[in-house]
């Protein structure tokens, strides 16, 4: 009988305890997320803003940026932050379980292999005119999108080392150095991005040598962070020929299954763009798309931001052996999350009519993105799901089913759908968006399976195993 009087009390004590345990996780991943935002939004602002002042330049000079920014996406950008993100599984455990040194072994063997993957790339890059009129891309177009990507080779190296040290310092929890490099390189960008535009008369050629500039002058201000700061003391980066090559042997198995992961959905919406490119009046279709996309895109650093949050504390409570914690942060993220979701969606609704004339002055164009919008805040719903349980993955070091997940869900049923309403139905635009979002809603609901299932005893087993056995 008083052990049944004593049940309550107990649960009550159980109940307090899981809400503790959850405000305390609430609170570790804003503390990692919120600055991110300001940080992934402050570097994509920059290629952002770029677009925005090349939109006012006219529609051809629009297009050609829009898909040289495709194909650089494609073929560059999206093969280096993906490989990049093998860091947050090492980096992020290594730091959990107090291997400090592992954290400058790992980022510097990542950043030789990211150099020597930039080689081929930006080879590539110099014959994207050639390459998109192979593809039956309208020509004035492709020769003026060659242009952009050459302009861009001025970034690639930069973006590379950037993003090895920003996993470097994410997975410290390090933020508030990101943040105030961002922001300073984003006042750097907006003048300089304006005088090689407008000033000097480059064109979209100078929007694209601006990006370059202000990727080295972020390296810059977080370089000196690094080699200086007293809280990078024990994990400093340096080179040892024997560690770092073995550290590249780790890197690599978990940076192709993570750069395979973030390809194939970054891919799924670059292939938009081109199949938009093959539409009737394609210079519409494109300029509309692209904007979307950036809109997108723009909001997607959010989610992204408490994905990164995810995965630096699901890597640093695994590599300490804290399961539990570990599943806390996924479901503090997700509910943060989820309430962005309904907020942003309701803004982008509302504002509907007003947000194309940020991007373009043509009512063509304004009334296209208008008519865009209840589909874009479906996407933008979606995105929030699964950019928090990409990062749990990255965080967990399961990429390779987030890849078949990624895989299954864009190109065995996202494109094919977005292929059969933009052409066969004649949606055009809309069609291919549609594609779009069967694709992010079915990866959104498999990646929340696999969450579901995943045992994390045996997750935090084996981060364990990778540092001391």
């Amino acid at each position: 009988m008083e052990e049944a009087l004593l049940l309550p009390e107990k649960r009550e004590i159980l109940s307090t305890t899981i809400w503790d345990s959850f405000l305390e996780a609430l609170k570790k991943v804003s503390y990692i997320a919120m600055p991110m935002v300001v940080v992934t939004l402050s570097q994509h602002l920059v290629r952002v803003l770029s677009m925005m002042m090349i939109g006012h330049l006219g529609e051809l000079s629009l297009s050609g940026a829009s898909i040289a920014t495709s194909l650089t996406n494609v073929t560059g950008y999206s093969l280096i932050l993906g490989m990049a993100s093998g860091l947050e599984t090492l980096c992020g455990q290594a730091y959990g379980a107090k291997q400090y040194k592992k954290l400058g072994i790992y980022t510097t063997g990542a950043i030789i292999s990211l150099l020597l993957v930039c080689i081929p790339i930006s080879i590539l890059w110099l014959y994207v005119d050639k390459l998109l009129i192979f593809m039956h891309q309208d020509p004035l177009i492709s020769i003026e999108a060659g242009k952009y990507s050459i302009w861009l080779l001025v970034s690639l190296f930069p973006f590379a080392i950037l993003q090895a040290i920003t996993r470097y310092l994410q997975t410290q929890s390090l933020i508030l150095p990101m943040v105030l490099s961002s922001v300073a390189t984003l006042c750097f960008h907006v003048p300089i991005c304006w005088l090689f535009v407008f000033k000097f008369d480059f064109g979209s050629g100078g929007a694209a040598f601006a990006i370059g500039l202000s990727y080295w002058f972020n390296l810059l201000l977080l370089g000196l962070y690094v080699r200086y700061s007293k809280s990078c003391e024990n994990t400093r980066i340096y080179f040892s020929k024997e560690e770092v090559f073995a550290s590249i042997r780790e890197f690599f198995p978990l940076a192709i299954p993570s750069a395979c992961m973030i390809c194939l959905e970054w891919w799924t919406f670059e292939i938009v763009i081109l199949l938009a490119g093959v539409l009737p009046n394609p210079q519409l279709e494109t300029s509309v798309l692209s904007i979307c996309l950036s809109i997108a895109s723009t909001h997607y650093f959010l989610p992204f931001s408490l994905g990164a949050g995810a995965s630096t504390r699901v890597s640093n409570e695994l590599g300490a052996g804290n399961d539990e914690a570990a599943k806390m942060a996924v479901r503090a993220a997700l509910t943060i999350s989820m309430a962005d979701a309904v907020i942003s969606s309701t803004i982008f609704f509302l504002c509907h009519h007003v947000v194309g004339y940020a991007f373009s002055n043509e009512k063509e164009v304004v009334d296209y993105i208008s008519n865009m919008t209840p589909f874009l805040c479906i996407l933008i719903v979606s995105d929030c799901i699964q950019a928090v349980l990409s990062g749990v993955a990255r965080g967990s070091g399961w990429q390779h089913l987030g890849a078949y997940v990624n895989l299954g869900s864009f190109y065995l049923a996202g494109i094919p759908v977005a292929i059969i309403f933009g052409f066969l139905f004649h949606l055009h635009g809309k069609g291919l968006w549609i594609g779009l979002n069967v694709g992010n809603l079915l990866q959104s609901l498999l990646l929340s399976l696999i969450t579901s299932f995943t045992n994390w005893k045996k997750q935090a087993s084996i981060a364990r195993e990778r540092f001391f056995y």
